[in-house]
């Protein structure tokens, strides 16, 4: 079946209360593995990300990774969107909708403010004339290598007054808010401020996304988005199943060569992580 716009998939899941997740694709078996749980959940539907240090681990090439990615979700049965994840070169970003991309999410979050707010209300105005969905970061969350500082502290989480003129000034149509949360947790304990995002929702008029949720546990994950997150990015999560699954297969067999087996059971074990963290997040 067809790709759905990204713009559908979260507008769907903003009317019907609940979000809608997007994991983050390295390698085709990731794209399997998504669209496997996916299928497995019976999710409404689901995001296919590739971010630019992917593409960079491709040597720098876009659309060998994209176009595979595109026809996995093709062959699902369930809904999926295709989406550019944190670029910081517009370079990068002018190549998504030949690529197959439906959005992008543009990252000037580790800018000043007003070098933030140019830079992405440049990018807004090119992707909406070429027919992109376009995302951007207010507020800083954690686990970047240019960090300022962690999700925790002081001053880094994203202001609702700030981020609805942010909002209008730049015209995105979706807002990564920092809330607590923080990228490349191997383990699940981030604390979110559901208040916070209550009160983002209540101030920003575009649906909320909730960055490095592989760090959030269950419940305060349910809670998230009963509170206000729309969409939910998740990729570490698939990384920690991947290679625990590949170290005990290796493990059991030292002298296994043929790489087919502990890959296999490597995307198998990432395919169970996408179809249960879809129940909690979809449900």
């Amino acid at each position: 079946m067809p790709l759905v716009p990204t713009r559908e998939l979260v507008s769907k899941a903003a009317a019907a209360g609940r979000a809608v997740a997007a994991f983050n694709v390295i390698t085709l078996e990731h794209a399997e593995a998504i669209t496997a749980g996916a299928a497995a959940a019976g999710a409404p539907g689901v995001i296919l990300q590739i971010s630019e240090n992917a593409v960079r681990f491709h040597g720098g090439r876009v659309e060998p990774i994209a176009r595979a990615a595109a026809e996995v979700g093709k062959a699902c049965d369930v809904d999926v969107a295709l989406h550019m994840d944190h670029v910081t070169d517009m370079r990068l970003l002018r190549t998504a909708a030949d690529a197959g991309f439906s959005s992008a999410m543009f990252d000037a979050g580790a800018q000043p403010y007003a070098e933030n707010l140019a830079a992405t209300r440049a990018a807004a105005q090119w992707a909406h004339g070429a027919g992109l969905w376009l995302e951007a970061e207010l507020g800083y969350v954690g686990g970047k290598p240019d960090a300022p500082a962690s999700a925790h502290a002081a001053g880094v989480r994203t202001d609702p007054q700030e981020a609805a003129r942010y909002v209008a000034d730049t015209g995105v149509d979706a807002l990564a808010v920092a809330v607590g949360s923080s990228h490349a947790m191997t383990e699940r304990s981030a604390t979110l401020d559901h208040a916070l995002i209550e009160r983002l929702r209540e101030a920003v008029p575009v649906p909320l996304v909730l960055h490095g949720s592989s760090g959030v546990g269950d419940d305060d994950l349910r809670q998230a988005v009963q509170a206000g997150i729309v969409k939910i990015n998740i990729g570490t999560a698939l990384n920690v199943a991947f290679t625990g699954a590949v170290r005990e297969a290796l493990g059991a067999r030292p002298d296994l060569t043929d790489p087919r087996p502990y890959v296999a059971q490597g995307r198998e074990t990432m395919a169970e992580t996408v179809r249960v963290l879809l129940g909690v997040v979809s449900g």
